[in-house]
């Protein structure tokens, strides 16, 4: 229902009115959880999402084949193992890689082996770094699908302890904590975030968690977590994405419309999109 909810809030008639071209490829087919057999208690209805991630990242380098950038709508965090797929398959027959951009409450990057809850969203950027699950990240055969000093995680603020040993383990450092940004402010974080994703790189894929954003202003999201971007912060880092010009890609996640209030964490994902896509007050 989350795509539903950002396309009745306006995404493409906001986005034509900045000049763009703007199709709709439509959805990905998605199973009917109630319908399907969980399977394994540790990372429950796994070979669903991978099956969905694929169908994903094909429809991402499709569009990217096409010239165009793709802009993909969730649903929750798991599907970024198919997002970034596609994205990194597409530069991977250019000889070429990617940088991924993380906006999240959270880190996802627990694994079957750790995750407390054995919700798969909990795993794509653990998948997309090679530690698991194999399901997920080995999607075209070969993990992981970005490097380390490429991925960049931004406004966590609730990272449990296997993922702080997770985070060690693939060897990511860029992390930047919401004390990050409350000490050093977004504009600083954003210049050294971009520096990272986009080097030696083509470019980066941007991954926004709508509970990146203090649930004061995005209460339609599954796991919120106070203390987040505010509206003014989430703007701006969009602002500084565009003005950077590197973005190779752009997906939205977690907009749940049966929580949220009147629609607002879906309008709201509209307008951050329309930031980074170069939207501008002047």
């Amino acid at each position: 229902m989350g795509p539903s909810a950002v396309r009745v809030a306006g995404l493409d008639t906001r986005l034509k009115s900045l000049g763009h071209q703007v199709t709709d490829g439509g959805n990905i087919r998605v199973e009917i959880a109630e319908t399907q057999n969980s399977g394994a208690p540790n990372a429950r209805f796994l070979t669903q999402i991978a099956d969905t991630c694929s169908r994903t990242a094909e429809a991402v380098v499709s569009c990217l084949q096409d010239g165009l950038t793709p802009l993909v709508l969730g649903g929750d965090h798991s599907l970024a193992a198919g997002t970034v797929s596609g994205v990194a398959e597409f530069h991977r027959s250019r000889g070429e890689k990617i940088g991924v951009l993380w906006l999240d409450a959270h880190s996802d990057i627990n694994t079957p082996d750790t995750s407390p809850s054995g919700n798969v969203h909990g795993m794509p950027l653990a998948a997309l770094l090679g530690l698991g699950p194999d399901m997920l990240g080995n999607i075209y055969g070969y993990a992981p699908k970005i490097a380390p000093e490429n991925a960049v995680i931004i406004g966590v603020r609730d990272i449990d302890g296997a993922e702080r040993a997770n985070l060690k383990r693939a060897g990511v450092t860029e992390v930047y904590t919401m004390r990050d940004i409350d000490e050093r402010g977004m504009r600083a974080v954003m210049e050294d975030a971009l520096q990272a994703a986009g080097n030696g790189t083509a470019g980066y894929h941007v991954s926004l968690d709508m509970d990146w954003i203090d649930p004061e202003f995005a209460p339609g999201v599954g796991t919120p977590v106070r203390g987040g971007a505010t509206y003014r912060e989430a703007h701006l880092a969009m602002e500084i994405i565009a003005d950077h010009g590197k973005m190779l890609s752009f997906e939205i996640v977690e907009v749940n419309p049966v929580i949220d209030d009147r629609n607002r964490t879906a309008e709201l994902a509209v307008e951050l999109a329309c930031s980074a896509f170069g939207k501008k007050i002047l």
